[in-house]
């Protein structure tokens, strides 16, 4: 719900410049007083009674945008952001154009082949949006354009394009989109692959799809009032008739979605909560069938299926006895009896089993040791395991998903904060490693230019917590360094120490960039996700500030120079690690922010709400209710001096609604004590990821990089 997407999460792609750190330009820095009056929103209390506590709220009224008055003072924050931030306007062209001149234009992605067909999207100069291609048998094949998105996109303030799905026999494709921003529910259309037409079928409130392989069933699911996805529905989608609806999915902790197996021949619904899955199979080729469980649903265990035409099913299964996952085998027929399981990779509690890819002849593995992906493969045949081998100290790794079911290959991406994205393809029997792709930084990149560095902060409890990061050679550590450190620290969504070009207008002027992967993530197994949830959330922040103390303790920076930025659950985080000590930083970025913790885990009737119960806890129970209050970032601002602070949020934001920003801005201007700046910037016409184009996006990263470097008062 509140987690970043990885749309949302897209690295968004330098001129070096050297400045006096220290030095703050005469009429740049400004106070809040120095500005018009900022907006502020009329207090409408409401009172709520709860566990024998009142809790008066001034600003909940702000949460309904369809209320003039609502709109009429979000566009008066935006009036007076842009106030603020009027004389750093250079600055962010100066921001943009570099950040724009580190992306290669005019670039295609590396080709995969699926079903007879290679696949790829290419992006045209000055063009936001990518085109998404094909060419039938070999790369020398006549380019076939599935769906030009600049097209689609024309007039629209904001369009997502989220994905396609071909028919087996490849005439036709079904793709979702939305014009809204949203990253919680898309159309649902069907376009003929052979004119470029799309057909008059339409669906709207759409999360997954999935052919069977008549090539005319379609598989969809759609999402509730709370937007959680919860139907599944059948229909030809040639003959005009009524969709039939196959499964209900009851349990307001689970959602549903479908998809198809690697060897074709099932369908598999998947229902799981945070804590417990499901997966139900059915014959590809008999669409009109009953899905049938392969598991029966048990509480907190949690499992995914492999099919293997001639071994059975490989099973990456998890409970409260194997934290980290291990991996059955299964047979055929009679799966459903756990005792028919083979045991095929044991559990460690040292290595976190992340996900198996089965392929004809082979099984890959990606595991998590110490923070660090590992990717092994193992010959299905003879059992033999293979590593592959990653030298540096500091990397990210991704296993890319290989369509076909006979690949005698797999492929992965490897970069670390220093090295940008390469896409490598591994030759299983051979061993043999080839790039097929290197990022390239057209403006110029030369990775020596910059020292990574990976450290271990000691926490509050005596856990020591990894964090990572890359500066300029010749950099003093002197404790005057100017800091960005950013991290999420939620749904065991590990934060990665990965390349991103952007960084980069920071670090090369003097900036260090830091990435804590602090408890609340998965980054040392499971446990570490398990002591940063629940009860035990307020560790995720103690653990952000345990790093932020650990770069001014080792001279790196201070104070006055640190600035930290979260987006989402992120949000949360600085929301509240600035509350708990707002004298350790001078600037707050909060993209996003979950900040409105009780309000919004109370609303049943806000997306997805009650799934997260599983994350945060039910604050109808008092022991949930009391910790949460405890830390929920609105509710614990205070009459202190807090750093210079900027909130973003969307409009159309089915994941935190923008009313979550707003009501934090207005209650830390009602309260705080200083002159620092406080600034609300609302995209009016997207949610969730912000602009939906890629220039648009950059823009988006400059306004805020602009406004960092204004209240550290670099404005070079």
């Amino acid at each position: 719900m509140r987690s970043i997407t990885t749309i949302a999460a897209m690295l968004l792609l330098s001129t070096f410049v050297i400045f006096a750190q220290n030095k703050e330009t005469d009429g740049m820095i400004k106070s809040q007083k120095d500005y018009r009056t900022p907006p502020s929103a009329e207090k409408k209390p409401v009172t709520f009674k709860e566990f024998g506590n009142t809790r008066v709220d001034n600003y909940f009224w702000l949460r309904d945008k369809n209320d003039p008055e609502v709109i009429k003072y979000l566009e008066a924050e935006n009036v007076y952001a842009e106030e603020v931030m009027g004389h750093t306007k250079d600055l962010q062209n100066k921001l943009y154009e570099e950040m724009k001149g580190r992306i290669k234009e005019q670039d295609n992605s590396v080709p995969y082949l699926e079903n007879g067909y290679y696949y790829y999207t290419r992006t045209e100069t000055g063009k936001q949006y990518g085109i998404f291609c094909r060419k039938k048998g070999n790369l020398n094949a006549p380019e076939e354009i599935m769906f030009n998105v600049n097209e689609m996109a024309e007039g629209k303030p904001t369009f997502l394009f989220t994905g396609f799905d071909v028919t087996p026999d490849n005439k036709y494709a079904a793709y979702t989109f939305n014009t809204t921003g949203s990253y919680a529910e898309f159309d649902l259309k069907i376009r003929d692959l052979s004119t470029g037409k799309d057909l008059e079928f339409f669906v709207s409130g759409v999360q997954s799809v999935a052919w069977a392989n008549d090539s005319k069933t379609i598989f969809y699911v759609i999402g509730n009032e709370a937007l959680r996805p919860y139907q599944l529905l059948r229909v030809d989608a040639f003959d005009g008739k009524k969709a039939v609806l196959v499964y209900e999915e009851k349990d307001e902790l689970f959602n549903l979605g479908i998809g198809l197996t690697k060897t074709r021949d099932f369908l598999t619904l998947y229902s799981g909560s945070f804590t417990t899955t499901e997966v139900m199979l059915l014959d590809a080729n008999n669409p009109t069938g009953t899905f049938k469980p392969f598991m029966p649903r048990k509480k907190d265990v949690e499992y995914s299926i492999d099919h293997h035409k001639k071994d059975g099913f490989y099973i990456l299964y998890k409970d409260d006895k194997s934290k980290n996952s291990k991996v059955y085998l299964a047979p055929l027929t009679g799966y459903q009896d756990m005792s028919t399981w083979k045991e095929i990779i044991a559990h460690d509690p040292k290595v976190k089993i992340e996900s198996i890819d089965v392929f004809e002849n082979f099984m890959a593995v990606q595991e998590r040791t110490e923070g660090l992906r590992k990717i092994k493969t193992i010959d299905l045949s003879t059992w033999v395991t293979s590593w592959l081998d990653f030298p540096e100290a500091v990397y990210s790794l991704y296993m890319s998903g290989t369509p076909e079911y006979n690949s005698k290959t797999i492929r992965y991406t490897y970069t670390s904060m220093n090295r940008p994205w390469t896409t490598y393809e591994y030759a299983v029997k051979d061993k043999q490693t080839t790039i097929l792709k290197v990022q390239e930084i057209p403006s110029g990149f030369n990775p020596d230019d910059y020292v990574v560095e990976r450290m271990w902060a000691p926490a509050k409890d005596g856990k020591k917590v990894p964090m990572a990061i890359v500066y300029k050679k010749g950099l003093k550590k002197d404790g005057n360094n100017p800091t960005l450190l950013y991290s999420y620290g939620s749904y065991g969504s590990s934060t990665e120490a990965n390349f991103n070009s952007n960084v980069f207008s920071l670090v090369d002027r003097g900036f260090i960039y830091g990435i804590a992967q602090i408890r609340g993530g998965s980054e040392l197994g499971e446990e570490w996700y398990d002591d940063g949830k629940l009860l035990n959330k307020k560790n995720t922040f103690t653990d952000f500030i345990a790093c932020a103390e650990h770069l001014v303790d080792g001279k790196y920076t201070k104070p006055e120079k640190l600035a930290i930025m979260g987006g989402s659950a992120g949000g949360l985080l600085v929301g509240a690690c600035v509350n708990m000590r707002p004298d350790l930083f001078n600037v707050v970025l909060a993209i996003v922010p979950f900040v409105d913790v009780i309000n919004t885990m109370n609303d049943e009737t806000l997306p997805l709400t009650t799934q997260e119960w599983e994350q945060w806890g039910n604050p109808k129970e008092e022991k949930y209710y009391n910790y949460m209050l405890s830390y929920s970032p609105y509710d614990n601002i205070k009459g202190v001096k807090y750093p210079n602070i900027l909130a973003t949020g969307g409009l159309n934001d089915s994941q935190v609604g923008f009313h979550e920003p707003a009501k934090f801005v207005a209650k830390l201007r009602e309260l705080k004590k200083d002159d620092n700046i406080t600034v609300l910037k609302i995209n009016m016409e997207s949610g969730h990821g912000g602009a939906s184009g890629r220039f648009a996006r950059l823009k988006e990263v400059a306004y805020q990089y602009a406004f960092l470097m204004d209240r550290m008062g670099l404005m070079q």
